[in-house]
């Protein structure tokens, strides 16, 4: 994949996650929460321009550290996530303005990370922000499925009306 189609999935999730975040979403244990966090990172992983080929040791290592920048961020953006339990059972989240600050700070980071490595003269591929994001992501949705867990939620959302057993009484008349 190039550079620029890159560039559009990394902008295109993180407009949907920061779009989505500052609404109270449903978080249901049961589904494969860890499946798009892991796509993104095999699609990351396979390109080939994700360690520079003059460069192979400083590279990886700023590929760790934007790597753990996002692990970081994914954990601080999971434990200031609001979580709650509805009367139905079903986990509730939502971010707060905390994770305003979380989110802002990785972004400072990375871009840190960035103008580090160019100041080094490396050059940097999209690929690697694409791992780091597929860490965040991966860490926040286990820390909030642990989390909603831990309240005792339910696996399946509570059924809606009509689909209860009709009573005894019903059946009779």
């Amino acid at each position: 994949m190039s550079g620029l189609v890159n560039a559009l999935v990394i902008v295109a999730v993180v407009a949907m996650v920061i779009a989505r975040q500052f609404r109270a979403c449903a978080i249901h244990t049961d589904r494969r929460w860890w499946l798009p966090p892991v796509i993104m990172a095999v699609v990351a992983l396979r390109e080939p321009g994700i360690l520079e080929a003059h460069h192979r040791a400083e590279s990886a290592v700023l590929l760790a550290v934007e790597l753990l920048i996002g692990l970081a961020t994914g954990v601080g953006w999971g434990w200031t996530t609001r979580v709650w339990t509805a009367p139905d059972g079903v986990a509730w989240s939502k971010s707060t303005k905390a994770s305003i600050a979380v989110w802002g700070a990785g972004i400072a980071l990375r871009a840190g990370v960035f103008a580090l490595g160019s100041a080094l003269g490396l050059h940097q591929d999209s690929s690697a922000l694409m791992l780091g994001l597929a860490g965040t992501l991966l860490v926040r949705g286990g820390i909030l499925a642990w989390r909603a867990q831990s309240l005792g939620a339910a696996s399946s959302p509570a059924p809606a009306y009509g689909d209860e057993k009709p009573s005894a009484w019903k059946e009779r008349v």
